[in-house]
């Protein structure tokens, strides 16, 4: 069994540590050790590189993306928890 081969293979198509450690049934410091060896990235930065590349080279960014709230909506939002802050607060649970 060619381990770090396989290894390798599955390192270049994405895959994570304990993915390719449950895969193979080696341990997982196995694999981080034949990374090492390889000198290849963590896992996490590898699949980022191979599936976010644009055709510029760049890589884009892994920050969070919120689309932007109409100034209509903002409004409607915060009528809404002004509402709901003025409403007397009911009991979780009914006294006996």
């Amino acid at each position: 069994m060619k381990v770090r081969a396989d290894i390798a293979t599955l390192i270049r198509d994405g895959h994570t540590d304990e993915s390719i450690a449950h895969r193979l049934g080696c341990n997982r410091a196995t694999v981080a050790r034949a990374r090492q060896a390889l000198r290849l990235p963590p896992a996490d930065q590898l699949g980022r590189l191979y599936a976010e590349a644009l055709p510029t080279g760049r890589v884009l960014s892994d920050k969070p993306t919120r689309a932007q709230t109409s100034p209509a909506q903002a409004a409607v939002n915060r009528q809404a928890l002004l509402a709901a802050l003025r409403e007397p607060r009911k009991p979780m649970v009914e006294a006996a």
